[in-house]
């Protein structure tokens, strides 16, 4: 642990998220002194972010019980290009039909993390397409192209391997580093936004905002970053079998929120708390000591906290309860995941996938031919096996769902 003396680096450092700072001793003086302005951005490519956005969303939590203020900035303007950093391929452009869309759909995430307001720690959302979409081509090359080195900007890491492998890299998305530095020097004018946050692929981006402000305004602003997230045995965090583990509890249910965390490494346990909870310091301590069957308690302790977090203590307690009537009594529940029969009926095979389950029927046959799927206890082999309202759908030993009308 660094000796850091403002609140603000001394509770983002004990509890896991620096990674970089680009300058440490100014940004501690600063927050000892003043309320400290922060922004972390993040781009509407879907109508919810998932697990993997949730460091980032707990750094401006951390920002604002530290006492000072959060800056969600959507990227309403960046989002028409995507980020390319470390992306093998361009993204989907977006219509803004769309980008609205999804930003309207993904505040509703924030509103649980963070305390929106006019107070001078209150949060609050803004969105770059407010500027970026009024630039005038010509005044931007010049006022703002002028401070960028191409042979800079191809020696950055996100560039420099897609040129490696001889991947397009195209025009549109080799400005996107140049709009992010805008966006910084945009905020640190409007808001006096001093600090920029992100994860360690943002790291050079980050730099160019600060090295543009100080060269357009001469205003001192920081960078930091956060590591990059993986679970104990090296994968990507946020990342299953069955695809993305989203915030918005319409692209994923509470209960299956719930038992994302329940299923986190042992090794995992402490780390998570400490990021994704505010547990206390010496509770976690405690917790993630435990052995044995004793840890499985520390798990259900960090999914009550987690789900409580993005989806309310109620749907927290219902998904627990859920877990446990499953588990440990055998019993179904309505809070459980479900499919509807429809016209055509429904068979077994379509069941699985249509509840997450099996990411194709290729793949749900295979699991039938495996004794791993059971519909009302008893495992089942036919693929052509159908359903009815009420049949409870198990596939593994922690899947669970219902059939519906």
């Amino acid at each position: 642990m660094s000796n850091y003396q403002s609140d603000l680096l001394r509770l983002l450092d004990t509890r896991g998220y620096i990674h970089d700072v680009t300058n440490a001793a100014g940004l501690d003086a600063l927050a000892q002194k003043e309320i400290v302005p922060g922004y972390i951005g993040f781009d509407p490519t879907a109508p919810s972010l998932h697990v993997g956005s949730l460091v980032q969303i707990m750094m401006l939590r951390r920002m604002q019980q530290a006492g000072h203020k959060p800056i969600v900035l959507m990227g309403g303007g960046t989002g028409k290009i995507g980020d390319p950093s470390f992306k093998d391929e361009a993204r989907k452009l977006l219509t803004d039909d769309l980008i609205r869309s999804n930003v309207a759909s993904i505040k509703r995430v924030f509103e649980k993390f963070l305390t929106f307001g006019d107070g001078p720690t209150d949060a609050v959302m803004v969105d770059n397409a407010d500027w970026l979409d009024r630039l005038e081509y010509i005044p931007f090359l010049r006022d703002i192209g002028q401070h960028f080195s191409v042979n800079r900007m191809l020696s950055f890491d996100s560039v420099k391997m897609r040129l490696e492998r001889e991947q397009s890299l195209s025009f549109l998305e080799f400005n996107y580093m140049i709009l992010q530095a805008y966006d910084f020097l945009e905020l640190s004018r409007r808001s006096a936004c001093r600090l920029q946050m992100g994860g360690s692929d943002q790291w050079g981006n980050i730099v160019n905002g600060i090295e543009l402000s100080r060269r357009v305004d001469g205003t001192q602003v920081y960078g930091l970053t956060s590591p990059l997230i993986t679970t104990a045995d090296g994968g990507k965090m946020g990342k299953t079998m069955n695809g993305a583990v989203w915030l918005n509890a319409d692209a994923l249910p509470p209960y299956d929120y719930w038992q994302f965390w329940r299923n986190t490494q042992d090794a995992d346990v402490g780390r998570f708390m400490r990021l994704f909870t505010d547990l206390p310091l010496d509770e976690i301590a405690r917790l993630e000591a435990l052995q044995g069957a004793e840890i499985n308690e520390a798990k259900k302790i960090l999914a009550d906290a987690a789900t409580a977090m993005a989806h309310g203590a109620e749907a927290a307690a219902a998904s627990a309860e859920t877990a446990r009537k499953t588990f440990e009594e055998g019993e179904s529940d309505a809070n459980l995941p479900t499919v509807s029969i429809g016209a055509e009926g429904l068979t077994v095979v379509q069941a699985n996938v249509a509840l997450g389950f099996a990411t194709s029927n290729k793949e749900a046959r295979r699991k039938l031919s495996e004794n791993a799927i059971r519909v009302n206890g008893n495992v089942v082999n036919d693929p052509a096996l159908t359903l009815k309202p009420g049949d409870k759908v198990s596939f593994g030993a922690k899947k669970h769902g219902i059939v519906v009308a």
